[in-house]
């Protein structure tokens, strides 16, 4: 196999993250013949279970090919992510659970679609913590995974039912108009 086709099919798979690629999405990008993709694939996905140096590895579900720890990382995982205590949940990870708790199930994309940035990493951390978990797959294309939250996230929080949740503020045009007003003076006439 071609080193930079293997560059370009490493660095594709972890860009996507969670939500893998299928081999149909490969042939567009690449542009090459799906047998050959797959044949890729498939050498990869077995080089990476036969190095015992290499804590990743190419799964291959529901046609979907995607980046996951090997076995043998699950225990470490375990323990880093329960010697982390909740407070230290980073304002970006508060941010993707609160997205999640108020609007589940609910897509990556949409969750970045009002957050306005990406948050592949911040669901794996949400994931490894057991705080949200996958509820199935959403019919739109692609077939994305759908998120939802967890009993952990309940018990994390102390709550009975997503009720409890505060309510979210209704936005008034007046709010927007605040929101989105120009309150700075202009540097550049001092």
């Amino acid at each position: 196999m071609p080193e930079h086709i293997k560059a370009t099919l490493e660095g594709l798979l972890f860009l996507v993250g969670d939500e893998g690629l299928s081999s149909t999405q490969l042939v567009d990008v690449l542009e090459m013949e799906e047998a050959q993709i797959e044949q890729y694939l498939d050498e990869m996905m077995k080089a990476y279970v036969e190095d015992e140096e290499k804590g990743i590895e190419i799964v291959h579900f529901g046609g979907i090919y995607k980046f996951v720890s090997k076995e043998k990382v699950h225990e470490y995982a375990e323990k880093l992510f329960a010697s982390t205590k909740m407070a230290t949940l980073s304002q970006a990870a508060l941010e993707t659970l609160a997205i999640i708790a108020y609007k589940q199930p609910i897509t990556r994309a949409e969750i970045e679609e009002i957050r306005g940035v990406g948050c592949d990493m911040m669901i794996r951390k949400l994931l490894a913590r057991s705080l949200i978990k996958e509820c199935g797959r959403s019919d739109a294309p692609g077939r994305p995974f759908l998120y939802e939250v967890t009993p952990e996230f309940m018990d994390s929080f102390q709550l009975e039912s997503l009720k409890e949740l505060p309510e979210l503020p209704a936005i008034h045009a007046d709010m927007e108009e605040e929101l989105f007003r120009e309150d700075y003076t202009d540097l550049s006439s001092e």
